[in-house]
């Protein structure tokens, strides 16, 4: 996992092996294997691309939530509700995949939320066991 300066903020990545399909696939399975998590959409930015004659690396964003976990931030904070449900990025390079999301800790204090909050947390350990899932690693 890499967080380096090379990344915007508060995106935390993960390397992974394999195509974005396969990733996106594997992504979409543990969600739906997690009775808590709700998919929301699976999005692939490349077949949009492609349907206006523009070619765009394989790039598949994935959205899901935990509605118990969401409301309480959006009752400290209504404005967290942009940065929600929950997504993950896939990018397909020539090395693998790259697999991103939003650091918790970045989203609280984008949005005036304590950094002590138990939800972020939760937040933060299951967007890296996701991600972990996405990337070919766990």
């Amino acid at each position: 996992m890499t967080n380096g300066s090379e990344l915007p903020a508060g995106l935390v990545e993960t390397q992974g092996s394999g195509t974005a399909v396969d990733a996106a696939d594997r992504l979409v399975a543990a969600i739906e294997a997690n009775e808590k998590l709700r998919l929301v959409a699976r999005v692939d930015h490349g077949a949009g691309a492609e349907s206006v004659g523009l070619e765009l690396t394989p790039t598949i964003e994935v959205f899901f939530g935990n509605p118990a976990l969401g409301t309480p931030l959006m009752h400290l904070a209504p404005t967290v509700a942009i940065d929600l449900p929950q997504k993950i990025l896939i990018i397909q390079t020539d090395r693998g995949v790259r697999v991103l999301y939003n650091s918790p800790a970045y989203l609280a204090e984008r949005h005036g939320i304590d950094g002590d909050t138990p939800q972020l947390a939760v937040i933060s350990g299951a967007l890296q066991n996701l991600a972990d899932v996405t990337a070919g690693v766990s």
